[in-house]
């Protein structure tokens, strides 16, 4: 009988371990992904001030997830394209000493702006029945105004 809990003992334990892992690198990987949302919401908007969107990421990352994702740094990338990048990097907490386990979340927005109506095809939209209705750019919940 003790024989067979010196066996079964350490795979339970190994068991709940893993487990308790991967729940902290998901609520890592989550805590990231919501804070980049967040940064790019900030920074795609007309005219924002420099770092912002970074700063406002590492800030969403520490008050909302204090524990889960550890060490935020954000960065922010302006595309040629009208989009912003921001990416959200950290650390998930780890059962094991001494082995780090690394979280990147990359979010991908389209830069808020305003266009009239007449200008629209000279900056690459094409005109049509559909140009006074959202126009979503990327999937989500973000869409661009074109009247």
């Amino acid at each position: 009988m003790a024989l067979s809990y010196v066996i079964i003992l350490p795979v339970f334990l190994v068991g709940i371990m893993v487990i308790v892992q991967a729940s902290a690198w998901y609520l890592a990987r989550q805590a990231a992904l919501a804070a980049a949302r967040h940064g790019a919401d900030v920074a795609r908007t007309a005219n924002p001030p420099p770092g912002s969107g970074a700063q406002s990421a590492v800030d969403f990352a520490i008050s909302a997830a204090p524990g889960f994702l550890l060490r935020p740094v954000a960065s922010v990338r302006i595309g040629a394209d009208h989009t912003i990048v921001v990416t959200v990097t950290g650390e998930a907490p780890s059962l094991v000493p001494g082995l780090p386990i690394h979280i990147s979340e990359v979010v991908t927005a389209p830069v808020e702006r305003f266009v009239a109506a007449g200008r629209l095809a000279a900056v690459g939209w094409s005109v049509s029945e559909q140009a006074c209705q959202a126009s979503p750019l990327l999937s989500g919940a973000h869409h661009d105004w074109l009247c």
